[in-house]
C-alpha cells in the first residue's frame, strides 16, 4: 500500500459519494443533509496494481456555529496533515464560494501536493464551466461525477505520480482488530483518543457524534492494534434518521471485520437492556467481549461497589460471568491500558488449541464425576471429544444421547471447561453430536 489520500472540502460537494467509489464499498454515508460525515473515515483505493490509504473528512466550516462543526473543521485539519495527496473538491453547479477560498488558503499553508476536483461535471458543458476554478491556485481542475463515474478513471492517473513508496500494513497484519461498542455517549472515542495518542475522533457531549465506524491504527508494546470507534449504538424502535439506520448497519459489519469488542457502559446511566442486546451481538458473532463501566469517577462509592454492581450484572445477564468487566474513567484514563492488555490477553486465548487427548481426558473426568441425569431409563455417555477450530474455539462433543444433554448440563460443561483452560473472555461453540 503506497500513502495517504486525503478528500476535503466544504459540506455536501460529494466527498463521500467519491469516497465510496473509490473503496468500492458504501462505507461512508452519503446523505442530503450537510455534516453527514463528521470524523475521519479511513478506507483502501485500489488502481491497477496500487492500493493507498484514502480518508473521507467532513465539510470545512468557515465560522463553525458550534462545537460538533469546530470539532469537524480541526478533524479536517488532522487529515490534511496525514495525508501525502489532498483532493480539494468543489461543486460545479455553485461555481466557487467563501468557503472555498478559505479552504484554498487553509490548503496552501499545508504545502502538500493538492489535486482541484470540480465534481458534478456530468456532460460537457458543466465541464467547460470548471475553468473559474483555475482562480483558487491550483492549477487544472480535473472534472469528474462521482455520482456516475465520469473522469474517475484520469483523476485516479493524476493521484498515481504523487503518492510516496511506502509500505503499509493490511487490516489482517494486525495484532489485534478492537471494536468499540456501546451506547451513544457513552464514552467510547474519548477511550480510542487515549488509545492512539490523538484526537482522532470528534468528543462532545452531544449523543451521536461519531456517525461512521472509524479505522485508526496504533502501535502497543511492539503490537500492531487496528481500533475501530463504531457509532453509538441505540435500540432500532429509536433510530429514526436514515443516517443512524447506517450507521448501525455498519458497526454490525465493523464487529464483523473485528477480533474483539469493548462494550462501553455509561456508569451514571446505569446498566440497561440496549447494553445487553449489544453485549448478545457480540457473543453470537463469535466475537471476544470486554465490559468496561465507563465514567467510574463520577459514581459514589466504598471498596465494596464494583464487587456489588458486577453480581448485579451477573444477575441480569448471566453469560456476562465468562467475560472481564472493567470500571473505568476515560476522562482520567483510569485502567484503560490495563484493559487493553487483558484485550490482548484475550486474543491470545482465543486462537488456544487444546490437544485432542486433553479434551478427551477432561471431559470424561467431568462426565464421571457429575453425570447427567439419565433420561427416560437411558444412560448419557461421552465417546470423543475434539477442538475443530480457533478463533473462537469450537469444540465437537460426540455422544449416545446428545438431543437428551440438557441445556443447564450444557452450560455446567462449558463453565468447567473455561476455568480449566482460562477461557475468560473468550466466545465458546460446543457442538453436541451423535455417535
Amino acid at each position: 500500500m503506497r500513502g495517504t489520500v486525503a478528500i476535503v472540502g466544504r459540506p455536501n460537494v460529494g466527498k463521500s459519494t467519491l469516497f465510496n467509489r473509490f473503496i468500492s464499498k458504501k462505507k461512508a454515508i452519503v446523505d442530503a443533509q450537510d455534516g453527514v460525515t463528521r470524523d475521519r473515515s479511513y478506507g483502501t483505493a485500489r488502481w491497477q496494481d496500487t492500493s493507498f490509504l484514502l480518508i473521507d473528512t467532513g465539510g470545512i466550516m468557515i465560522s463553525p456555529k458550534d462545537s460538533i462543526e469546530t470539532a469537524i473543521r480541526s478533524q479536517a485539519e488532522l487529515a490534511i496533515l496525514e495525508a501525502d495527496v489532498i483532493l480539494f473538491m468543489v461543486d460545479i453547479l455553485t461555481g466557487i464560494t467563501e468557503f472555498d477560498l478559505e479552504i484554498s488558503r487553509l490548503l496552501k499553508r499545508a504545502k502538500k501536493s493538492v489535486i482541484l476536483v470540480s465534481n458534478k461535471t456530468d456532460n460537457e458543458m458543466r465541464e467547460l464551466s470548471s475553468a473559474e476554478f483555475y482562480r483558487l491556485g491550483f492549477g487544472e481542475p480535473s472534472s469528474i461525477s462521482a455520482l456516475n463515474g465520469m473522469g474517475t478513471g484520469d483523476l485516479m492517473e493524476r493521484i498515481m505520480p504523487l503518492l510516496p513508496d511506502k509500505k503499509m500494513k493490511r487490516r489482517e497484519d494486525y495484532t489485534l482488530r478492537l471494536a468499540l461498542l456501546g451506547m451513544p455517549n457513552a464514552g467510547k472515542s474519548t477511550i480510542a483518543n487515549t488509545f492512539l495518542g490523538e484526537e482522532r475522533h470528534i468528543v462532545t457531549d452531544i449523543p451521536g457524534t461519531t456517525r461512521d465506524a472509524i479505522d485508526s491504527s496504533f502501535r502497543y508494546h511492539n503490537q500492531d492494534i487496528l481500533l475501530v470507534d463504531t457509532a453509538g449504538l441505540r435500540r432500532k424502535a429509536r433510530v429514526t434518521e436514515n443516517v443512524e439506520f447506517y450507521s448501525n448497519v455498519r458497526t454490525q459489519k465493523a464487529l464483523a471485520e473485528s477480533d474483539l469488542a469493548i462494550v462501553v457502559v455509561d456508569a451514571v446511566k446505569g446498566f440497561s437492556k440496549q447494553d445487553i442486546r449489544i453485549i448478545e451481538m457480540v457473543i453470537q458473532k463469535g466475537r471476544g467481549l470486554i465490559l468496561a463501566i465507563n465514567k467510574w469517577d463520577l459514581i459514589e462509592k466504598d471498596d465494596k461497589t464494583a464487587k456489588t454492581l458486577t453480581e448485579e450484572f451477573y444477575h441480569q445477564f448471566p453469560p456476562l460471568e465468562a467475560y472481564p468487566v472493567f470500571f473505568i474513567s476515560a476522562v482520567k484514563k483510569q485502567r484503560l491500558f490495563k484493559m487493553l492488555d487483558e484485550a490482548l490477553a484475550v486474543k491470545v486465548r482465543m486462537n488456544q488449541y487444546i490437544k485432542t487427548s486433553e479434551l478427551n481426558a477432561f471431559f470424561q473426568d467431568k462426565f464421571k464425576q457429575t453425570p447427567p441425569p439419565a433420561i427416560k431409563g437411558k444412560l448419557i455417555t461421552i465417546k470423543y471429544v475434539t477442538q475443530v477450530s480457533t478463533n473462537p474455539p469450537t469444540l465437537i462433543l460426540f455422544s449416545n444421547e446428545p438431543k437428551l444433554i440438557s441445556e443447564t448440563y450444557k452450560r455446567y460443561l462449558e463453565k468447567e471447561f473455561r476455568n480449566a483452560f482460562d477461557m475468560k473472555g473468550v466466545p465458546l461453540a460446543i457442538w453436541f453430536r451423535e455417535k
